[in-house]
Order: C-alpha cells, then structure tokens, then sequence
C-alpha cells in the first residue's frame, strides 16, 4: 500500500510539499488537527523502514537492563559492573531510584504536552530552524534532508555549558523545565562518575574530559496517527551526543535493535532511560555502544518523551576527541580517527536519520 502511494510522488513534488508542511508552523499536530484520515505522502516510509522485525528468529525475553540506583553508593562496584555490562552488550538501560521525584517526571511530561497542546499561533511565535536560537518549537529537525517525515513535532531548549535564561523558556513549561534540568545536572555528575569507572577509568576521568558540559533538551510530542503502520515517530538511528539521558511516558512505542532484532522499552514508572551515544562509543574504542533506536506511530496518545542531549562545552566544540589511550590495547590498536563535536554533528545533520551510522564515517 505504501509503495503504491509512494510511487505517485516525485521528488519534485515530494520537496515541495515538504516545504508546504514547513511553511504552516503547525507541524504534525497541525494535520492531525485539520481531520485527515489518511497521512500525507512525505510521511509514508519505505518499507524496510517499517519492518517490525529484521530477523525471523525473534527472542521474547530480551528485555532492556533496569538498573536501581538506590543506596549505590554502599554498592558501587555492584552498580559500575551493572552499568558496564549494560553499556558493553546493549548500550542503554533503565534508571530507577535515581534521586529525581515522579512527581518532577510528572510535572515535565505535563508541560511538554502543555506547551504543545497550546493554541496553534501561540506555538507559531516559537517556529524555528535557526541552529543558533537557544529555545525553538519544529518538525522534524532533518526535514529537508530525511527521505521520509517521521510523526512528530519538537521543542528543543540548548544549553550551552549548562546555561539558559529561564525567561527564554516557554511560559507553560518553563517551571516544569527549570524544576527537571536542575535535577538532571546531578544525575549527569553521578553518571559521569559511574561510567567513568565502568570503564576502568579514574572515578573523575570523563569530568576532567569536559565532554558532557553542553545540555540539549529536546521535547518531544507524538500525535496519534490515523495510519500508523505506513509511518515511524522516529526512524532508526544514534545519538551524535556522548550521552542521552531520556523520561518518557506510560505509552511506550520506544525500540533498540538488539541481536538484529527490534526490542521494546517498556515503560517503567518513574524510570529514566540512559544511553550511550556515538562520541561515547568513539573515545571508548567500541567498548561502550552506541544503541541504534526508532520510535514506532501509534493509533493511541499523544506520545510525550523529553531526551537530554549531553556534550561537550563551547570551548571545546573543537575539541579533538579520539580513542583513550588506556582502552586503545583492549582492540588491539585505535578504530576511530579523532573528530571534534562540531564536525561530528556537521556530518551527522548532512548524512540526516537515514537508518546509517555515522560513526562507520570516522572509522580508520
């Protein structure tokens, strides 16, 4: 069926038409607002996009790790082994007793949902695809480079070295916010820490690395989609952060392929999702793993999910990073060239959410 409709459009008219979407201001929420029953052509995936699973020997019982962090400090190396396993074979787990209250979890799903459930020309006001604006409400951030539109509208708010004038927020969700990032700067200090020491590391090695400075809060909205098999939330790919700390709703939809085969992230009340990103994955010389995610359309929602983006500081956007030294030997020699996070990202926003890595590009 897709295909069929699919093969109407030509890129002509497939880029216009992206344009035309773009040039509403009202993003996915806007379609579903104006009572389609079915999705518009640019959002049609193609079909191996869409396969519920690559390969036909699926195991039910895999399962992403649940990591609790209560008392860690009595247990640490309980705990850094936990999150050296989970990094090492899936390269994302769950987070429980983390020290951020569900209510503060609560309270930000709620103003994400706020902010986007706002009368359309409020949420124009925020429109934006300037890389330099701090705080900005899109569809979409490859639009113009993806073969495909993913089911979902964003607010992004950047903070660059962990700062950002809460008057620049969006007064609907600017307590939630401001309540959640302040409590996310801790967990990122902890995580540091425990990572740091998961692999083989200094306890303060990747604090002295500056490479988790820069916080990039991105909200995200999933309307329900009237043909939710045709299209994805998210399609497949990994973060280009050093790490992703994430809270998402009750509702689920959220994937990571394991074993070449796609496994849900089942919500977890009160859980947050951490996972390993790219530039984690470069300096750890395949130690730690990038998790390569997408995010299913669903008929029911919306779906509401908040990830952190954590890089490196201003100063250091040109830092080059490249392998440590103390994990070169484990592999037998460096695999990755040095890049810095501008470059990395420059590519990573030329390449788009293809379902590629990036990080095959920065291989020796």
């Amino acid at each position: 069926m897709s295909s069929m409709r699919l093969a109407h459009v030509d890129s002509l008219d497939f880029d216009r038409a992206k344009a035309e979407f773009d040039k509403t201001k009202a993003g996915v929420k806007g379609i579903l607002d104006s009572g389609v029953l079915k999705i518009p052509s640019i959002f049609i995936h193609p079909p191996e996009n869409l396969l519920r699973n690559p390969s036909p020997a699926c195991n039910p019982d895999l399962q992403v790790p649940v990591i609790d962090l209560k008392g860690f400090e009595g247990a640490k190396e309980v705990k850094v082994s936990e999150i050296r396993e989970a990094s090492e074979k899936w390269g994302i787990f769950q987070l429980v007793n983390h020290g951020i209250p569900v209510s503060v979890l609560d309270e930000m799903i709620g103003g994400v949902k706020g902010f986007h459930e706002q009368p359309k020309e409020v949420k124009m006001e925020w429109y934006s695809r300037e890389r330099g604006q701090q705080v900005k409400f899109y569809s979409n951030g490859d639009l113009y480079e993806s073969k495909a539109v993913n089911w979902r509208d964003s607010i992004s708010c950047h903070y660059a070295d962990g700062a950002l004038d809460p008057n620049e927020l969006p007064p609907v969700s600017r307590r939630a916010i401001q309540n959640y990032m302040e409590r996310i700067v801790n967990l990122r200090d902890i995580l540091t820490e425990l990572l740091s020491e998961a692999l083989g590391l200094d306890a303060n090695y990747l604090e002295s690395m500056d490479c988790m400075k820069t916080a990039t809060l991105v909200c995200h909205y999933y309307p329900p989609c009237p043909e939710p098999d045709l299209t994805l939330g998210a399609t497949k790919h990994s973060d280009p952060s050093f790490l992703t700390i994430l809270l998402q709703d009750s509702i689920g939809g959220l994937q990571v392929l394991q074993r070449n085969q796609w496994v849900d992230v089942k919500p977890v009340k009160g859980a947050l999702i951490v996972n390993i990103g790219d530039l984690l994955q470069l300096v750890s010389n395949d130690k730690f793993k990038s998790v390569e995610h997408r995010v299913l359309a669903a008929p029911i929602g919306p779906r509401i999910s908040v990830a952190c983006f954590l890089y490196p500081s201003t100063a250091n956007n040109t830092k080059p990073y490249g392998p440590i030294k103390e994990l070169v030997h484990e592999k037998g020699g460096p695999i990755y060239r040095e890049t810095d996070h501008k470059e990395y990202m420059c590519y990573y926003r030329l390449k788009g959410l293809d379902g590629t890595s990036t990080l095959s590009y920065f291989k020796l």
